[in-house]
């Protein structure tokens, strides 16, 4: 494991508000993470433990996956007390350790915050469900039915079927964007929001960083509850619904992303403004209009501070005019806007098997994204360049993959615990029965065996990391002229007037390219950065980047 003494923590102490643009966040999801107490299931003190690897990676903050008080049937996106730990994870003495080492170690602490959306066994939904005149009966979204008995409309559960469950206890239904146990918020009330963001307030005052919003598109609904429009065949292109999930058939023109969003979201900056250097990025979940809600969400100082985008967890491999494409619908209805890119995460299949990566293929998109503009937040075991774990039917415990299986097998192929060692079969991460199976093929691939090997990928990760936060540049500067020529891609960052050029070769043939003119000096040697020749001409080895910084 890595040494304590190599880690030079960063001055997180001084005030910046801008520490989050540019920034590289570590996404912790921590049920599998790491176990300190032997039950299977990872928890706050195993984070804690292992707080020094994650700063020996160089990035600026971790994104903890929530660990509030839920019965787990969405393994913590169903919350049922906003304002505690859930006994599986620790208790809030054990989150303050958590938040108290990290800063030793200059790293941010940000939190997974669910406001969307409660568990159906929190307190507020059982005093809303009691009767009609209960003091919070209208802080869900209730519904009566239409004449003949059916759903007030024909809004889809992402989970499948109607998104609408019958209640006998008030004989209406009730709104779920997710699961049946997993009821809607009312925004549209008042003391809803004010209940929110207290608990955002609870959390602040304990000392996080910074939230990501789940769903963040999802908080408000339309008060007329209008029929969605059916999405034409050739749209159905959601990377949070399965093809198999009918929800891919309509357009979610009322269902979420209304207008009276922003509203919420003004309170919500507001109540971070009064705390000094936090931050918020928002999850955007929709496939068609994801870049234009980004634009809204984070236009000037108003909303959040940047947004969470899923152009780069596609299926799809992304080739080089694919990433221009993005950059271009993004500089039309988001020039203002701040995105935060990841390749992988806990919803979605591991990118190295997603897009059947070769080692020398992630190194190159793992470079690439360190010189994107936006923020960059990786998914724990990534760096260790870990393919989707292959998990048996009787093993699946994610209520997604169970309900589609077999034509989608769920997201327990990427939250499979991380493995730290190969001497058994847990890879480390605890010493009972993990809550889902090691991947074997993972093993071979743990920390321990990386950080003995100069070669491992874990070592580029790091490289590509220090590199970034080395460049003010790359962290915070804009980018220019991004074009793709066949499979190679390129681009400057600029930052007042200095350059750093930035080429791709994101195919398995040679390519060449010529920079733009001007005298360039080659970078980025230890990534592999390729050899300017004094015409300025580049000869890229497939998988090969071209760094240059202008002299």
């Amino acid at each position: 494991m890595t040494n304590d003494a190599q880690i030079t923590p960063k001055n997180i102490l001084a005030a910046d508000p801008d520490w989050w643009r540019g920034a590289v966040i570590y996404q912790i999801y921590p049920r599998s993470f790491q176990d300190s107490t032997g039950d299977g299931i990872g928890d706050l003190l195993g984070i804690a433990q292992r707080l020094p690897y994650i700063a020996s990676l160089g990035v600026d903050a971790i994104w903890i996956s929530p660990f509030f008080t839920s019965p787990m049937k969405d393994f913590g996106y169903d919350v049922s007390n906003y304002c505690d730990v859930d006994p599986m994870f620790g208790t809030l003495a054990d989150f303050d350790v958590v938040v108290k080492t990290a800063h030793k170690l200059g790293v941010r602490v940000m939190i997974d915050l669910v406001l969307s959306h409660t568990s159906d066994q929190h307190p507020w939904f059982a005093e809303s469900r009691a009767n009609r005149d209960s003091a919070k009966s209208d802080w869900y979204v209730w519904s009566d039915p239409k004449p003949d008995g059916t759903p007030p409309n024909n809004w889809l559960s992402i989970f499948g079927g109607s998104a609408w469950q019958w209640d006998t206890r008030r004989e209406q239904y009730y709104l779920h964007n997710f699961l049946t146990t997993q009821p809607d918020l009312n925004f549209h009330c008042p003391a809803v929001q004010d209940a929110l963001l207290e608990a955002t307030r609870f959390w602040l005052d304990r000392g996080v960083d910074g939230y990501r919003l789940d769903t963040i598109n999802f908080y408000t609904h339309d008060k007329l509850l209008r029929d969605n429009p059916a999405l034409p065949p050739e749209q159905r292109n959601s990377t949070i619904a399965p093809s198999v999930n009918p929800y891919n058939h309509q357009q979610h023109l009322y269902s979420k992303n209304q207008p009276e969003n922003l509203d919420f979201l003004r309170s919500f900056r507001s109540l971070l403004n009064e705390y000094p250097d936090k931050s918020a990025v928002g999850e955007v979940g929709d496939a068609q209009l994801g870049l234009e809600i980004m634009g809204q969400y984070t236009a000037g100082d108003d909303f959040v501070h940047m947004c969470y985008a899923f152009e780069f967890l596609e299926k799809s491999p992304l080739t080089a005019s694919r990433v221009v494409e993005v950059f271009d619908r993004l500089d039309k209805v988001a020039a203002d806007g701040w995105a935060c890119w990841a390749f992988s995460n806990h919803d979605v299949v591991r990118h190295a098997s997603r897009w059947n990566l070769s080692p020398a293929a992630l190194r190159a998109f793992t470079t690439m994204m360190m010189c994107l503009r936006g923020t960059v937040c990786l998914y724990q075991g990534e760096e260790l360049g870990l393919p989707e774990a292959d998990i048996a039917f009787e093993d699946l415990q994610d209520p997604y993959g169970i309900e589609f299986w077999p034509q989608f097998k769920g997201r327990d192929g990427c939250r499979t615990p991380m493995v730290w060692k190969q001497s058994n079969s847990s890879g480390g991460f605890s010493t009972g029965k993990p809550w889902l199976p090691v991947g074997a093929e993972h093993l071979s691939r743990a920390v321990a065996l990386q950080d003995e090997d100069p070669t491992a990928i874990l070592h580029h990760y790091r490289r590509s990391i220090a590199f970034r936060s080395a460049s003010p540049m790359l962290a915070k500067g804009d980018l220019n002229g991004m074009q793709a020529s066949g499979e190679v891609l390129s681009f400057v960052r600029t930052l007042g007037s200095e350059e750093i050029f930035c080429a791709f070769n994101l195919g398995n043939d040679p390519n060449s390219l010529t920079l733009p003119k001007g005298d360039w000096v080659q970078i980025g040697e230890d990534l592999g950065s390729a050899v300017i020749s004094t015409d300025n001409i580049v000869d890229l080895q497939p998988w090969q980047p071209c760094l240059a910084r202008r002299v």
